[in-house]
């Protein structure tokens, strides 16, 4: 039995995206490849995602973006390519924190509790990399999709924070782990409170 592959095409994706004229008049295309449930283990689950490197207008390739319910954590790891790991938490009507994690083949990326968040190829080399998720976690997409995506995209012309938040933190960065944790227990899901 073969893995199916999902695929995120561009039309799943235009009310995420920060050039929306260009938007307007682009072909329906592939953006990126999700695998899951690749292999399983103790309550998690191990997916690959496979970012080429494509241009959305003036914004580089991304996921679309979703944020994590309940106590969930994910972890990452770079397997091919670079990536940006763009996050933030919300939390009492605004956003609490925004950073971003610059990673490349190797590294591991953590995603906390209770944040949203956002992977983009800014190179040109495919990304590709691997996560691990408890098998029992939820996903919200519809709040990054009502306000446009994440607080910032990442273009041509670097950061650019996104118009639909009324209320913009000051973005910062955070370093990737250097390996992978040996015990992953901690990525276990919890209730939402």
């Amino acid at each position: 039995m073969g893995l199916e592959t999902e695929i995120r095409y561009l039309d799943d994706m235009k009310m995420v995206l920060y050039d929306k004229a260009w938007t307007r008049t682009a072909p329906n295309f592939e953006v990126y490849y999700m695998q899951r449930g690749i292999e399983e283990k103790n309550d998690l689950r191990y997916d690959i995602t496979i970012i080429p490197p494509k241009m959305l207008g003036q914004e580089f390739a991304k996921t679309k973006g979703h944020y994590h319910i309940g106590e969930c954590q994910e972890l990452y790891i770079v397997l091919e390519g670079e990536g940006i790991f763009l996050m933030q938490k919300k939390g009492e009507g605004k956003i609490q924190d925004v950073y971003y994690v610059k990673a490349k083949k190797g590294d591991c990326v953590l995603v906390p509790p209770f944040y949203g968040h956002v992977t983009i190829n800014p190179g040109s080399k495919t990304l590709k990399m691997g996560n691990w998720i408890s098998k029992e976690y939820m996903a919200d997409y519809e709040s990054i999709e009502t306000k446009g995506g994440l607080s910032y995209y990442y273009t041509q012309a670097g950061w650019v924070q996104n118009k639909n938040y009324e209320e913009v933190l000051k973005l910062h960065s955070e370093m990737p782990l250097k390996s992978m944790p040996r015990n992953l227990d901690f990525l276990k899901w919890s209730n939402p409170k």
